[in-house]
Parts: C-alpha cells; structure tokens; sequence
C-alpha cells in the first residue's frame, strides 16, 4: 500500500502533466491555440449558448405527415395495381384517418384484391428479429370492405427513421452555412435541439431549417377535363411558387398530376448559377444513375407537353419538353435572387427532410450576458477554491498543503479532459465545477482524519497514514459510486443543460478519486520516506 513503483510513480506524474497539457491551450484565444503545433493539443471547451451567446432551437418533427406520405402512395399503387387487374371499388380511394378503406364493387374479387394489397407491403426492416414483419396490415371486412393500416411496428420504426434523418440534414443544412460548432441532439420521441453558439440573427438558418425542400418532377395534366378546369382523378391543383402571374395579377396555379416521375432524392449535386440567356439566377442539377435514367425516359416519352417541377407543394416552373433530356442534368428557373438560389441550391444537396419541422421554441442569448455569465462564473470559481484551500490548510496543516496540490492537479484535469472530449460548457457546468471543489477534498478529510485518530491510538507515522487510506477508502468509494449512479441517471434521462451538468460532475468525480486517494498518497509516502518523522502532526 505504501509502496509505489517506479512504472506507477511515472504513470501518476504522466497523467498528471498531460492534464497541464490539454488544459493549457483554454489560456489562450481561439487563434492563438489554433496556430500551436500540430504535435501539441490545441482543443478548447466549447462554450455553450449560455456562456457564448447564440440561437437556441427546439424543433417538433410532423410524424403524422409521414404516415400520411406512406398511405398516399400506398392509394397511387393500390389504384394503380386495381386498373391492370380490373377490380372495381366504389366511394374514391384515399386516407381517411390513419387508413385506407377500400369498397369492393364485387365480393367475389375479395381474395384477389386481398393478395395485390398484401403484395404492396414492405418489409419493417432487415433485422434478423423482424424477419417477414410487414409495414402494412390488410384486413377483410364483412361489407366487401378492405382496410389497410400501418402496423404498431412500422409506426415505431418509421417515426425513429424521420427523427433520425431529419437530424442529419439539419446538420448538413447547418454546416453548410459555415456555423462553427452547432449543437443538434434529439430531444424525446420527435423534437430536435438546435443550439448555434455565435448566431444572433437566426431567421436565414431558421428558413433553412425550417424548409422541407422535397423536390419532385411530375407531368402537368394536359387532358381535355384538365383543360376544362376540373381535377381529374390522380390530379392535383398546385400553387405557383412565384404567388401572382405579373400579367394577369391574379394566383397561378396548376393541375398536376400525382406520379412522381423524378424524385429529388435522387439529386447528387446541386449549384446556384447564372442563366447565359437572360442572366438571371438559376439552379443546375445532376442526377445519378437512377435518376438519369427516369429523367431521360420521362423526357423521351413526354416530348411536347409541360413538365412540372414542383417544391414543397409549389410549382417553381413547368417548362415544355423540347427533346429528351439524356445528360441526367437540367437547370431551375424562376424568380429567384442569388440569395434564394444558393439557399434553394444548399436544401437540395442537403436532401429532403422526411417531415415538415415546426418550431416550437426559440430564443436567442446575446454575448454580453454570455461574458457576465463567464465572468460571475469565474469569480465563483476563484471564491471557493480559496475558501476550500485556506479551510484544508487551516484545519490539517501540512496534509491540507498535499490535499489543496491534489486539488489543483483535479481541477487542472478535470478542464483537460473536457478540452480532449471536445465537451460543451454551459452555466450548469461551471456549476458542476463549484460542486467538484467541494466533493474533491471530501475524500481527502475522510483520510486526514483516519490518520489523525490513528495517530491518537499511538500508531507510527507510516502505520497511521496507511491505515488512514485503506480504512476510508471503501467509505470514498461508496459515496463516489452512488453520485455516479445519479449521474448517469441525470445524463440518461436529462437534456441539454442537465447532460452538460452530469458529465462535469462525473469527470469531477473520476478525477478527485485519482488525485485524492493516488496523488495524495504518492505526495505523503514521498514526504515520509524522505524526511522519517517520529510523530504526526495532522
């Protein structure tokens, strides 16, 4: 126990000096840390939006919207499918609710209509444990009715899906603006944390976010009844992008059909440019194999009529097909300023986002109060570290000296670890740092005092301190363990703020347990050896 070897005293030092290291580039600025050697650290804390200053986010994704999506485009191939086999059904088809019901015109088709809708279904997912699991659930009804559902299943994991992407192209959408460390998390079942530490004018990234971007290539309705002005059935009335025709000073709309031809999923590129033409902003595309190859045959077969290039629900432009379009690119055109352009040009190489997001909370933190924070922070900090240090040295002397250096050696290694794990700081962080001074010579006073009543009984200095340590040591180790457990507890089922909290606390927690019960002892078993005193003064 009071025996170090020479591997462990050079472990103990190690880590302790690189926790100087990581800890030291949070002296200087942004700058001057980023122009340190490669083979030096350079990470810092992050700062979060309470201590920066920044845009706070918090996003609801519609899950609604794509079960709806996916019974839409169950009813286009359920009509579809139907018409090649001849099985009639009255009263339309479409969602109603969270299903589709289908009325036979003839019962004896039941059986049939029963296979083509179960055929239409898709596998949950290619997990091993939901082998033959089917999104969609057929039931026969006892009116020649059908009703499809989405099952418990497919809810679940569809809705898991949406949030999952939709984080991801918010942060793509994000990092496209340059934005230096965001912050995106999910938060719950279907909200969206976005926090953007230096943003005090959110509204062009909040368009960003907050545009679905779902681009999509369909044919204008050209038949005589759409020519008439009535909707045929698989036709929809769809808004111009641009709100008013400049001529006619009234909406323009256009009745378009609902097969999707080209999806915009299947966009590899997307640029804001200059038309040669006119000079107007423009926005050229390029689609890869798939998308060349549908792109090519929807052009090829619809030579002459209106092709609608539709976003959101809106019709950006419905230029005719001249000839077949075989490069797998084309160019946008509209009323779009450079801004808008570019902006439109980012969303559609970010992708679509599976839902619409709704924000349901924003507020925005200025700088000042980030640096009065900062400031009342470090002032805490400073004030309690003081006390904490002139209490140890008061009240056990030469061994309260060793516990306030162990002291500083955790609160040195506590801010390097946070730089090396790239962690975020925030107020309740620098909370947590108050805390862990506090906590850290807790096990340090359970020591000094075990010596110290060894030392009563007439016990030597070496046989006191040894006994001192093991004798505290399971005591130290249960009051760290349960802080742990509701650490963990916070972190698991806390967000945000509350995570930052937790995670300060635990490392605080890790890094006391080390200096306290190994580099305090390190530091008295080489003050004993060296200087052998006959008694104890604790």
């Amino acid at each position: 126990m009071m025996y170090f070897a020479p591997w462990k005293i050079a472990l103990i030092v190690g880590i302790c000096v690189l926790g100087i290291v990581f800890s030291a580039p949070n002296l200087l600025t942004r700058q001057q840390a980023a122009a340190l050697p490669s083979w030096l650290p350079h990470e810092q804390i992050n700062l979060g939006l309470d201590l920066r200053g920044g845009s706070h986010l918090l996003l609801e994704v519609d899950l609604n919207a794509v079960m709806v999506e996916r019974l839409q485009n169950l009813v286009e191939n359920i009509r579809r499918d139907f018409a090649k086999e001849h099985i009639g059904y009255t009263g339309g088809l479409g969602v109603t609710g969270k299903k589709i019901v289908v009325h036979l015109r003839e019962p004896q088709q039941m059986a049939q209509a029963v296979d083509i809708l179960k055929a239409l279904a898709s596998p949950i997912s290619q997990s091993l444990f939901d082998v033959g699991q089917k999104d969609i659930t057929v039931t026969p009804g006892s009116d020649n009715t059908i009703t499809v559902e989405l099952s418990d299943a497919a809810i679940q994991e569809k809705a898991q899906q949406a949030v999952q992407q939709s984080v991801e192209i918010v942060r793509r959408r994000i990092d496209a603006t340059g934005i230096n460390e965001p912050s995106i998390q999910i938060e719950g079942r279907d909200r969206i944390l976005v926090q953007l530490p230096g943003v005090g004018d959110p509204e062009r990234v909040i368009r960003l976010i907050g545009t679905t971007a779902k681009l999509t290539f369909r044919m204008v309705d050209t038949s005589p009844e759409a020519e008439a002005g009535r909707v045929p059935v698989g036709s929809e009335i769809l808004p111009a992008a641009d709100d008013k025709d400049k001529r006619a000073g009234r909406p323009t709309q256009y009745i378009v059909r609902k097969r999707v031809e080209v999806s915009g999923n299947d966009l590899t590129d997307a640029q804001a440019t200059f038309s040669q033409q006119t000079g107007e902003p423009i926005i050229t595309f390029r689609f890869n194999t798939a998308g060349a190859r549908e792109f090519a045959e929807t052009t090829r077969q619809n030579v002459g009529k209106p092709f609608a290039i539709v976003l959101d629900g809106k019709v950006l432009s419905a230029p005719v097909i001249r000839e077949p379009i075989l490069g797998g690119s084309g160019e946008i055109s509209g009323n779009f300023t450079t801004e808008s352009a570019k902006d439109l040009a980012t969303l559609l190489r970010a992708g679509a986002l599976p839902a619409p997001l709704k924000i349901i909370e924003q507020r925005t933190v200025g700088p000042d109060l980030g640096a009065d924070s900062i400031r009342a922070g470090v002032i805490a900090a400073l004030i309690g570290f003081l006390l904490v240090v002139a209490f140890m040295f008061a009240t056990y002397g030469y061994f309260g000296l060793i516990a306030n250096i162990a002291l500083i050696f955790n609160l040195f290694l506590i801010i390097g670890a946070l730089s090396l794990l790239q962690a975020t700081l925030t107020l309740p962080g620098i909370a947590g740092i108050l805390l862990t001074i506090g906590m850290a010579v807790d096990a340090n006073v359970l020591i000094n005092e075990r010596i110290r009543e060894e030392t009563k009984h007439g016990k030597t200095p070496m046989a006191a301190i040894e006994a001192g340590f093991s004798r505290a040591f399971a005591t130290i180790l249960d009051s760290n363990l349960t802080t742990l457990i509701k650490m963990a507890l916070l972190f698991a089922f806390g967000s945000g703020t509350v995570k930052g909290f937790a995670v300060t606390i635990s490392l605080g927690i890790v890094t006391s347990m080390f200096t306290a019960i190994i580099g305090s002892r390190l530091i008295m078993v080489t003050w004993l050896r060296r200087r052998r005193p006959v008694a104890l003064a604790v």
